[in-house]
């Protein structure tokens, strides 16, 4: 039995969490402010910009895998309609739900200097939305939750989401309601 597919569907969902996680806090350390003040080198922003087109990418594969494997069976409709699988329907639609907010995310950045700023800022703060619903995905639905390497990666990564939101969150009530990034925008 041929389970390239398979393989492909697990691995391409661990490399875009991966690369999620990367992008969250990497984005979240740009924009704190604990990078450095502006002007900044722009592969900075370059990198996260690399970090979420990638994990788009490797969400692509990931769904695209999952449709061709012939192990669970998950049609088109499994993968781009919250609790339509019949697999596990609730842990895969943590995952349905998080790739359209990456794919609303993506979109707006590429958009972004056809945007209002604020409108560009508002969809972008679904990204802390994004990682949260990929991480309870991939703990609910991965069949490699269990192991030493998923834990770890989780734990890091939860980590330093925490921590980084935590900061963000703090220079943004010290700012009195503007994050450093915005200060520096405007």
């Amino acid at each position: 039995m041929n389970h390239v597919t398979w393989y492909a569907a697990r691995s391409a969902g661990l490399v875009a969490w991966c690369l999620l996680a990367a992008s969250t806090a990497w984005g979240l350390a740009l924009s704190t402010g604990i990078l450095g003040r502006r002007p900044r080198a722009s592969w900075l922003l370059d990198l996260h910009r690399f970090l979420g087109a990638a994990a788009v990418v490797f969400v692509g594969v990931h769904v695209a895998a999952l449709v061709a494997d012939d192990y669970v069976h998950f049609g088109v409709a499994d993968v781009v309609v919250p609790l339509r699988s019949s697999w596990h329907p609730v842990a895969v639609a943590w995952g349905v739900v998080a790739a359209w907010l990456l794919i609303a995310v993506e979109v707006t950045s590429l958009l972004r200097a056809q945007l209002p700023l604020v409108l560009w800022r508002r969809v972008h703060y679904l990204s802390f939305g994004v990682f949260v619903l990929a991480t309870v995905h991939g703990a609910t639905a991965g069949t490699d939750r269990r192991g030493a390497p998923f834990l770890w990666a989780a734990l890091v990564a939860c980590g330093a989401f925490v921590a980084l939101v935590g900061v963000r969150l703090s220079a943004y009530v010290t700012a009195g309601g503007r994050t450093p990034a915005a200060r520096n925008s405007s």
